[in-house]
């Protein structure tokens, strides 16, 4: 997996994050440059350790799944980004106006989980998890603080496209993969 690659797989991934600070963005009355570092460090800090966990349990199952690794991607990108593109028609959430670790946490975490799965991902196609999990986690950063102004600027207005958009491309992710792994397109 190229550089090109783990960019647009970390851009997939920092959607659920970015829809999120958004809706952060929105409840904040007085918006502060604390607020947006908060949540990126939450959220980079989460989307960067949740793939290397997945990474390190990856391995130690390796030899079990590397005959089947390219369906494993396949199918775990496809149900994150189907589930991604499953919310982004659902109605918004609402979230509080608190930065505490109370508040991020559980969101931080949330918005990870699917990165746990790519960190399996990853192990099965033997990335190189350090660049990728340094990349993943600036692009969520800056996409997380970023979407904090935006939300306070703009509102709810791209939460479901950015859920959407991140889903499409996950989808797609899986599906090179596979189609790669079978022969069937080279890149």
């Amino acid at each position: 997996m190229g550089l090109f690659e783990i960019f647009i797989l970390a851009l997939g991934l920092s959607m659920d994050a970015f829809a999120v600070s958004v809706c952060k963005g929105l409840s904040v009355r007085s918006l502060k440059t604390k607020h947006c570092l908060t949540a990126g460090m939450y959220f980079g800090g989460f989307q960067a350790g949740m793939p290397l966990l997945g990474f390190l349990l990856g391995k130690q199952f390796e030899w079990l799944i590397t005959s089947i690794d390219h369906w494993i991607a396949f199918v775990l990108l496809g149900l994150i980004g189907a589930n991604m593109i499953r919310e982004s028609f659902g109605k918004p959430d609402e979230l509080d106006d608190s930065f505490s670790p109370k508040a991020m946490l559980p969101l931080a975490v949330a918005t990870s989980i699917d990165a746990l799965a790519v960190g399996v991902t990853f192990a099965c196609l033997n990335v190189d998890i350090i660049p990728a999990i340094s990349f993943i986690g600036a692009t969520t950063f800056v996409l997380s603080a970023a979407g904090v102004k935006i939300g306070n600027v703009f509102g709810v207005k791209f939460k479901s496209k950015a859920e959407f958009a991140g889903g499409a491309v996950l989808i797609l992710m899986g599906l090179k993969i596979l189609l790669e792994h079978l022969g069937i397109i080279t890149f």
